[in-house]
């Protein structure tokens, strides 16, 4: 595989398999609604990844009014924070956020789950939270919807063509496009989407420091 460099002023860092594959947990607990719901739980799966649970829910069930989708979203969040079993880091994540944080590179999670699920999750992953966190709680559109990109963007103080993005999903790639940012895809969800770059984890992936910035050397 060819590398490809990019360079940037920060990076913008999806959470569920990105950085922690939780992809255990987000097949019990998705299968178990497709089956109270009488839908195939293989086409759900589909279309959850990237997503906050009730955008989930509309597209699944596009005729049920949307304050029951966010209503059961609650639930699933409650049920989705109390199961941490099967979360493990993506290979390469640790020594990624290690290098940012050591090399002063600013950067941030900008994640479908809310604060108690993003936390349970880095923490059951072993990982550090950002100090940076764009969470559900701090947008009113979920993914593929830009806005949690461009908040992290302005929170971080960098213009949006000047970060990069790294995702896993169709919706989440969709949302750093829309938000004018260049994106790396992880891992295989990401591939048909045809990001700017593609890894299979981040143990593919090189930061070096740059002129008021960093490097990335993919692939």
């Amino acid at each position: 595989m060819t590398a490809t460099v990019l360079t940037a002023r920060a990076l913008l860092l999806d959470m569920d398999g990105t950085l922690v594959n939780s992809d255990a947990v987000v097949e019990r607990v998705w299968r178990r609604w497709a089956e109270r719901h009488g839908l195939d739980g293989d086409e759900v799966l589909k279309v959850v990844h990237g997503r906050q649970g009730y955008a989930s829910m509309a597209v699944l069930l596009p005729h049920r009014p949307m304050e029951q989708n966010h209503a059961e979203n609650a639930r699933l969040l409650a049920e989705e924070t109390a199961d941490t079993d099967g979360i493990v880091p993506v290979p390469g994540a640790p020594e990624l956020l290690a290098a940012l944080r050591t090399g002063g590179v600013p950067h941030a999670l900008v994640t479908s789950a809310d604060v108690a699920l993003s936390t349970a999750r880095m923490t059951a992953a072993g990982l550090p939270l950002p100090e940076i966190r764009v969470t559900a709680e701090s947008v009113g559109a979920s993914k593929p919807d830009p806005e949690g990109f461009l908040k992290g963007a302005a929170e971080l103080g960098v213009a949006p063509a000047d970060c990069v993005v790294f995702e896993d999903s169709g919706a989440g790639i969709a949302a750093g496009r829309s938000a004018g940012m260049r994106v790396v895809g992880v891992g295989d969800r990401a591939r048909p989407y045809e990001p700017d770059a593609w890894v299979r984890d981040l143990t593919e992936l090189r930061v070096e420091a740059a002129d008021g910035g960093v490097r990335l050397r993919v692939g």
